[in-house]
């Protein structure tokens, strides 16, 4: 598509050709481009509406003046796919190796490589070629954003740093191969190209090429601020399409797969979507990645701007699918892009899922992190604080604060030189898309600098004291006597928030624990000075009432027995031992069990028992809670939590004894087995096996899978029940697109077991040719 255009001084002389106007951006002296791009912004009306009109209207043919010498003019463009993808680390995107329309993707920072077809052979003396890159959703795109690049073709090594460059690599009759290098801080998202070819003294011709050009951040790139110097950890936080994330309680971390599937069909452009329209960042903050992961933070739920999903912590998941049913996010995101509505339902884990698929996606670094006993404190004390009756139940009603039996988050790398220049609070960051509190009217976290987490310093942007909390808070119960009576201090727990922080491990299938990072050793010098340094930051500074009687004649121990598999009964037990040689004690004792959700909100009582023992001295006494299965599974919640409690009141004293815990029963893992080797490019078999541990059959079983090659979820239903100790077997196929390490994850659903899940690593053998008969790897 071509424009023919004159420029003599200041006036534009357009050339017109079927009565339609058509022009183009062209500076006189090749030589002056890049100075005279500030003067872009100066040029007349007329001229802006000539610009407009060249992006909006379309080109005309080459119509040069009469009797000049030919204009070289630009005949195709070859964007080189399969040469730019493997060294942009973008060859795995749908959009890039799709058979219709494929489109580039690139990394800024890092050349990329053309080849122009011209009218004639290039010469280097008379012919100027310029590039105009305009970003592609900029209505009025200019300089001063950084929406509109002018480029002019450079002879090789006359390049500069780290702006824009086009450089001449090869001529080749009337082929040119140019290497284009997008600036280390280039707006990320769709670009147009366009490309402005003259004589250096006469009249100039456009071509604009049909396709968008994606530019994405670049960790490998060290003048960008995501720069990650590591392959390994590249490998692992942008291009590892499944994960692991940590669950449970921190008594039985429980592993979970997760499909990232960053590079599948529709879900880098619903990234992208995300940041321009549903987090309605400029132009200009879309090169920056802290503002980025700010909006993206809010973007991902749906409480302020209808974001990609809809939390639900109840167990009524009526209209939508329940957030342990998810196997990973590109469902839940190709749902979204569809229908541009939140998608229901999710929990912690959910949104963080989807948070990592679409950092990693945009190129950011990006990863799961979960904490054991993540504390919620809604006042910003740095306390969590429980109201517990004479029977040792939780108050709900008076709590506001909470600790989540595990809570999700992200991480993200990047440099922060919006805080301190200079790489003191860089590295990991972290982002919360699940809306716990609001931080400048939106539901968002984030990022806040895990340097600056882990030294306290809580008044650092974004959220540092809310993230400081969830790590460090003391958990605080209370005895509630009565709305006219002082609380009494039961029990301080200093030590028990934020344990066992979580991770997958760089290239392996195992946990890595990086609680290191946000804190330092409990009960060390640093970390007593970094919490007196938060609360001397802190505004809400709790009053405190009268604590319990120091007694130390009963010694209490709280403990859980049996390893407890789903379908089993259990045990809860206190062990009381009288240390007295003079005197004996009465002890009022209450066990409790209830169930309780991941949030740390108490759902359903199981079971009660109050019993009251005689100590005498020197003696031990055990008060032991059985729990059947069918005392509990009824009453069970969707991740089959409880909380156990003990309440002791020794007679004739004021001490009262507390302690709780919370646990959750082992479910069964699924088993995945490959039926032969597996091959890029060939069919592959594969068997998911789960047996039944429970008393009764299950009904209505469904195994859910996500594997290479499939561009959907395959659901498989069973055609019949799976009885008591039986075993649920389910054959699938499937085909790799890619050599490598791939992964099957599975989830298993049935009506009385659900949150099933399992999957395999393996590696997928390059496609093997055949050669005079024998074969051989292509």
């Amino acid at each position: 598509m071509l424009h023919t255009t004159h420029f003599a001084g200041a006036t534009c002389r357009r050339t017109l050709r079927s009565g339609c106007p058509c022009v183009s951006f062209v500076i006189q002296n090749r030589l002056k481009f890049q100075a005279d791009h500030c003067e872009l912004q100066h040029f007349s009306r007329a001229m802006r509406r000539m610009y407009r009109r060249y992006h909006r209207g379309g080109f005309r043919r080459e119509q040069a003046a009469e009797g000049a010498e030919e204009v070289v003019s630009v005949k195709g463009v070859d964007l080189l796919l399969a040469e730019n993808g493997p060294l942009h680390h973008t060859e795995q995107y749908d959009v890039m190796e799709r058979e219709k329309e494929p489109l580039l993707v690139v990394r800024r920072g890092q050349a990329f490589s053309v080849n122009i077809t011209l009218s004639r052979a290039y010469n280097a003396d008379k012919d100027a070629v310029s590039f105009i890159f305009t970003v592609q959703d900029a209505e009025k795109p200019n300089y001063g954003q950084g929406t509109l690049i002018a480029v002019p073709l450079l002879a090789k090594g006359a390049e500069s740093g780290t702006a824009w460059n086009a450089v001449l690599e090869s001529s080749n009759e009337n082929v040119i191969g140019v290497k284009i290098t997008p600036a280390a801080d280039a707006i990320v998202g769709q670009w147009k190209m366009d490309i402005d070819t003259k004589l250096k003294n006469d009249g100039a011709v456009s071509y604009s090429h049909k396709d968008p050009i994606y530019i994405l951040f670049n960790p490998w790139c060290r003048q960008d601020q995501v720069f990650l110097e590591s392959d390994d950890l590249l490998r692992e936080y942008v291009l590892a399409d499944t994960g692991l994330i940590w669950r449970g309680s921190y008594n039985r971390l429980r592993p979970c797969v997760w499909k990232y599937a960053q590079f599948e069909k529709d879900i880098l452009d619903c990234s992208l979507y995300l940041v321009s329209h549903v987090g309605k960042l400029t132009l200009a903050g879309r090169s920056d990645p802290v503002k980025t992961c700010r909006v993206l933070s809010a973007a991902v739920n749906s409480p302020d701007d209808n974001g990609v999903i809809m939390g639900n912590w109840s167990d009524d998941f009526d209209g939508g699918t329940p957030p342990t049913k998810w196997v990973g996010s590109m469902k839940i995101l190709q749902k979204f892009y569809k229908d541009k509505k939140p998608v229901k339902y999710g929990q912690c884990w959910v949104f963080s899922g989807v948070l990592t698929t679409i950092g990693r996606a945009l190129g950011i670094p990006s990863r799961s992190v979960t904490t054991y006993a993540s504390a919620h404190d809604t006042q910003s004390s740095l306390t969590v604080d429980y109201f517990v009756d004479d029977g040792g139940e939780v108050m709900e009603e008076l709590n506001s604060d909470s600790i989540w039996n595990f809570h999700v988050w992200n991480e993200v790398w990047m440099e922060r030189p919006d805080i301190v220049p200079g790489g003191e609070y860089g590295g990991w960051q972290a982002i919360d898309a699940t809306p716990q509190e609001e931080s400048d009217d939106m539901y968002r976290c984030g990022p806040a600098s895990v340097n600056a987490v882990k030294r306290g310093e809580v008044l650092r942007p974004y959220d540092n004291a809310f993230v400081f909390s969830e790590v460090n808070a003391d958990k605080v119960f209370w005895r509630y006597n009565g709305p006219t009576q002082p609380l009494k201090l039961l029990r301080k727990d200093t030590h028990g928030i934020g344990q066992l922080i979580s991770t997958k491990a760089v290239g392996k299938w195992e946990r890595e624990d990086i609680t290191r990072n946000y804190k330092y050793p409990e009960k060390s010098e640093e970390e007593r000075a970094a919490m007196l340094k938060a609360l001397r930051q802190s505004e809400n500074l709790f009053s405190r009432y009268y604590l319990n009687e120091d007694f130390n004649d009963i010694q209490f121990d709280f403990e859980l027995r049996d390893d407890i598999v789903i379908g089993s009964p259990f045990s809860v037990v206190v062990i009381m031992k009288n240390r007295s040689p003079i005197k004996d004690h009465t002890v009022t004792v209450t066990l409790r069990v209830d169930t309780v959700l991941y949030t740390g909100r108490v759902k359903d009582a199981v079971k009660k028992e109050k019993v009251e023992r005689l100590v005498k001295m020197g003696a031990v006494e055990e008060i032991r809670l059985d729990v059947s299965y069918e005392e509990y599974y009824k009453r069970l919640v969707d991740q089959c939590a409880f909380n156990i409690a003990c309440m002791a009141t020794v007679h004739d004293t004021n001490f009262e004894y507390f302690a709780q815990d919370d646990f959750r029963v082992r479910k069964p893992d699924i088993k995945i087995k490959l039926d032969g080797e597996a091959v890029e490019g060939q069919e592959l078999t594969a068997t998911a096996t789960l047996k039944n541990p429970l008393p009764s059959a299950l009904k209505k079983p469904q195994f859910i899978i996500e594997g290479p090659g499939l561009t959907s979820q395959l659901k498989i239903k069973l055609p019949q029940n799976v009885p008591s100790g039986g075993e649920a077997t389910a054959t699938f196929k499937m085909t790799p697109k890619f050599s490598g390490r791939s992964t099957i994850a599975a989830k298993f659903v049935s009506k009385e077991l659900e949150d099933v899940d399992g999957f395999l690593n393996f590696m997928v053998e390059p496609k093997k040719e055949v050669v005079n008969g024998t074969g051989n790897a292509a």
